[in-house]
C-alpha cells in the first residue's frame, strides 16, 4: 500500500478525491480538508511570521526571495519517521506553498526510503485536471483519476450552464492581495468566464499580476471579489482598510451598489484542486444572484 505525504493543500484534496485518504500519512501545515487531516503529522512550517498584515507579509516574502531563501521548511526527520512512498508537492509558486525545491532540500539530508516525488503544476484549469491524472498515475489508479476528472467537469458544466442562462455579463475584478494590490490570475479568469462574468484583470494560465489603483478606478468593475491568497474571510476583514481607506474606493461602482464580496480565498479560489467546483459555484452566485 502507498504511504503518501502531501505537502500542498490541493494535493491532499486530490488524494482524498481519488479515494486514497486512508493512505495519507503526513501533511503540510496548511492542509485542512477533509477535517480528519488535522490528525496527521505536520511535515512543514513557514520560515516567516504569518501574523503580520498584508504589507508586512509581502515585504518578508520578497526579502526571503531576494536573498535566495525559502519561505517554507520541510522536516527531514518527520519524513524519515513516516517513510513515505510518495510525496506530493508543487512547482507553480515558490512563495504560496511548499515547493519542489523545498522537498529536494529535505531529501538531500538523506532518507532511508526513496519516495516518488509528484510535483503539481497548476497554472490553468486544464493543468488542474492534468495534476489529478499525475497523482492517479503515480498511485497506479489512472482509471480512478479519469473518473474523478469527468465528475468534476460535469458538475462545473452544470453550474456554468445555469450562470450563462442570464444574458448579462457583469465586469469583475478579483483581488488576490490587498497591499500591494494584486489581481487573481491562473485559473480564476477561467472561472469568471464560466460563471458568466467578464474578467478585467489577470490572464488565464499566467501568474497573478500587480495592479494599480488607477487601473482599478478606470475599469470601475460592476463586481469586486476579494480572495487574498491563503486567507479566509475572518482573516481578510481586518485587512480591508487597505482598500476602504483609499479615496478611490467609495467612488467605485461595485462599492456604491453593494457588490463587493469577501470570499474564502484560502479554501477555494487559491486552491487548485477538486474544490474549484465550489469556487465556480460561489462565483456564479455572486455574479448572478437569485
Amino acid at each position: 500500500m502507498p504511504r503518501i505525504v502531501s505537502l500542498i493543500s490541493s494535493g491532499t484534496e486530490i488524494v482524498h478525491a481519488l479515494g486514497q485518504f486512508d493512505n495519507l500519512v503526513g501533511r503540510s501545515h496548511e492542509c485542512d480538508f477533509p477535517e480528519a487531516v488535522a490528525d496527521l503529522p505536520i511535515c512543514t512550517r513557514p520560515t516567516i511570521p504569518v501574523c503580520g498584515d498584508s504589507r508586512q507579509i509581502d515585504r518578508l516574502v520578497k526579502d526571503r526571495v531576494r536573498n535566495a531563501l525559502s519561505v517554507y521548511e520541510v522536516f527531514p526527520d518527520v519524513l524519515e519517521r513516516l517513510q513515505p512512498t510518495h510525496i506530493v508537492t508543487q512547482t507553480q509558486c515558490e512563495v504560496c506553498a511548499v515547493s519542489l525545491k523545498d522537498v529536494e532540500a529535505a531529501l538531500a539530508a538523506g532518507l532511508s526510503c526513496s519516495p516518488q516525488v509528484v510535483p503539481l503544476t497548476p497554472n490553468s484549469l486544464s493543468d488542474v485536471w492534468d495534476d489529478i491524472r499525475r497523482v492517479a498515475r503515480a498511485l497506479e489508479i489512472a482509471d480512478r483519476g479519469e473518473a474523478a476528472i469527468d465528475g468534476l467537469k460535469a458538475r462545473m458544466c452544470a453550474i456554468s450552464r445555469r450562470a450563462l442562462a442570464d444574458p448579462h455579463r457583469p465586469t469583475v475584478a478579483c483581488i488576490e492581495w490587498l497591499e500591494p494590490l494584486m489581481a487573481a490570475g491562473n485559473w480564476v479568469p477561467e472561472l469568471v468566464e464560466m460563471a458568466g462574468g467578464v474578467n478585467l484583470f489577470g490572464e488565464a494560465g499566467k501568474h497573478s499580476p500587480y495592479m494599480t489603483w488607477e487601473q482599478l478606478a478606470e475599469a470601475d468593475p460592476e463586481v469586486i471579489a476579494i480572495m487574498p491568497c491563503g486567507w479566509d474571510q475572518a482573516r481578510t476583514v481586518p485587512e480591508m482598510h487597505w482598500l476602504t481607506d483609499r479615496p478611490e474606493w467609495g467612488r467605485l461602482r461595485a462599492v456604491r451598489s453593494g457588490r463587493v464580496h469577501l470570499t474564502d480565498g484560502n479554501r477555494y479560489f487559491n486552491r487548485p484542486g477538486p474544490r474549484l467546483v465550489e469556487s465556480l459555484e460561489i462565483l456564479a452566485d455572486i455574479l448572478h444572484p437569485l
